[in-house]
């Protein structure tokens, strides 16, 4: 069963998804149709993605899976433990996920979007 899209998830999506970058503003349009499949169960946040194709345009990404989009993710103190990545396939945005490398710094969804809205 797929829930609508929440908010740390659009709100994450529209840090990465820069506006004025074609793919992006293409992937951007997608937003409003997407709903979350399902979450990693580890707690990171990453999230997989169900949308209706036949409402929206893919992506001039490819036909293959593709990292569309990344940010890399930064702490109050300048430490950089990880990154967001937004895959698509097909064109289709398919999943946002939260990656970590630090074992010190606890990296999600929560402070990925936290992060990401400190940079703005």
């Amino acid at each position: 069963m797929s829930e609508s899209l929440p908010a740390d998830v659009a709100e994450v999506l529209e840090a990465v998804l820069k506006p004025d970058t074609p793919v992006h503003a293409a992937l951007r349009r997608q937003v409003p149709h997407l709903s979350v499949r399902g979450r990693c169960t580890c707690g990171c946040g990453t999230a997989y993605f169900d949308l209706d194709a036949g409402r929206v345009a893919p992506a001039p990404t490819g036909a293959s899976t593709v990292v569309a989009a990344e940010a890399l993710l930064y702490t109050e103190a300048g430490e950089c433990p990880g990154e967001v990545l937004v895959f698509t396939q097909g064109g289709y945005l398919a999943w946002l996920e939260v990656c970590s490398w630090s074992d010190d710094i606890e990296v999600t969804l929560a402070a990925a979007r936290r992060w990401l809205r400190g940079r703005a």
